[in-house]
């Protein structure tokens, strides 16, 4: 059914379209800090780019604080709209993106303090960071129980139905598995004893998200083998997501375990004691995590290959949405992995795709931005009936 063309209708009162001011709107926030992030870490530099990285972040904050205070005021304004949120079919399940926002926010301040802090600023920093991952972690492993509990609780009506699945129901557990790509920046600035603790909970926190998603994948892959492609394809890119952020994750987690077992006695750590060399079972556990990271980045290239496969034979729904932004954030990861794994390999050809890969994603979160200012000018979004929120 096509939709009026709204642009053409009188004006809105701003209070009347803050009504639909949904929770989809931080994606916009996680994909700005992505690309800030992604710049950060490219090995392939020129001068200023640490530079364009960090106002494209500082720039993701003023993106995150309006979207926050929109959020706010579209709950107060309108009070009926916070309990609907929270078990709507659709706008429930992009609640976690105001958390995914954090975890990207937080991984850029790491990123950006190390290169521009010095002193006790930056060992400030890693204090700060050291508290923000345990209150975090916490935070959104309670959230990712709650969240599926609500969903799996609401009026039948209501309910999400296996002929609509799509990765976007991965979306309530990605908060609590990005505690592992958080454990894995701010342990190498921790204490030995401390980065251990890190580690291990992010290890925990990234499987649990890993193994979650990919049951996730199976009803989504029978999904599509019997339903057919979404309406809406954009949205397939998040399956990238899942395994490229487990994949540099895992690598860069390992790649701290040598310092970590310098650090500590092996005797104090009951697993190791008596097992030999140091040094060898570190470089064991980069092996190990290295192969799990090869393992995982075929598994989240085929995902982007199928989504692309998707989106280039045709969108149905052209309409601008705010799932468009998923083009950028879930291969962010990729990107990163791909840079990992590349300097892990010693590839230049790897590391090279990571790079080609930032520079479209670049250009991909340019033109998304362009349509979102473009959708909310011509009433496209933000308005009734073509909102998240809507049903």
């Amino acid at each position: 059914m096509e939709r009026v063309p709204t642009y053409l209708q009188p004006r809105m009162p701003f209070r009347e379209r803050l009504h639909h001011f949904t929770f989809a709107w931080y994606t916009v926030s996680m994909s700005t800090s992505g690309i800030a992030l992604v710049l950060a870490l490219t090995p392939h530099r020129f001068t200023g780019l640490d530079i364009i990285g960090l106002v494209i972040f500082l720039t993701d904050l003023v993106f995150f604080t309006f979207t926050t205070v929109a959020i706010t005021l579209r709950f107060v304004f309108h009070r009926h709209t916070f309990r609907k949120a929270m078990t709507h079919p659709m706008e429930a399940l992009f609640i976690p993106t105001f958390f995914l926002s954090i975890a990207a926010i937080l991984s850029s301040i790491d990123t950006y303090g190390d290169m521009f802090l010095h002193g006790q600023a930056l060992a400030g920093l890693h204090r700060f960071t050291g508290a923000a991952f345990w209150a975090y972690l916490a935070v959104t492993f309670l959230v990712s129980v709650i969240q599926y509990h609500l969903l799996s609780t609401v009026k039948e009506e209501r309910r999400l139905t296996v002929n609509s699945v799509t990765p976007t129901w991965s979306l309530p557990i990605f908060p609590v598995m990005l505690a592992g790509t958080l454990a894995a920046l701010f342990s190498k600035n921790q204490p030995a004893d401390q980065a251990l603790s890190m580690l291990c909970a992010g290890l925990a926190a990234q499987g649990l998200g890993i193994l979650v998603s990919i049951f996730m994948y199976s009803a989504y892959l029978s999904r599509l083998m019997t339903f057919g492609l979404p309406f809406q394809r954009p949205g397939m890119f998040i399956a990238v997501g899942p395994p490229s952020f487990t994949g540099a994750a895992l690598v860069a987690m390992a790649a701290d375990v040598p310092r970590i077992f310098e650090e500590i006695n092996p005797s104090d750590i009951y697993a190791l004691a008596g097992a030999g060399d140091t040094a060898t079972l570190a470089a064991g556990v980069r092996l190990m995590a290295l192969n799990a990271a090869i393992f995982l980045w075929g598994l989240s290239f085929w995902f982007f290959a199928c989504a692309a496969a998707a989106v280039l034979s045709g969108m149905p729904d052209r309409k601008f949405h705010l799932s468009w932004f998923s083009f950028v954030f879930p291969n962010v990861g990729f990107a990163i992995l791909s840079f990992r794994m590349g300097a892990a390999l010693n590839s230049d050809g790897v590391i090279w795709l990571g790079t080609i890969t930032t520079v479209l994603l670049v250009v991909v979160w340019l033109f998304v931005g362009y349509r979102c200012i473009r959708a909310v000018y011509k009433r496209e979004i933000v308005w009734p009936g073509h909102d998240e929120d809507s049903l």
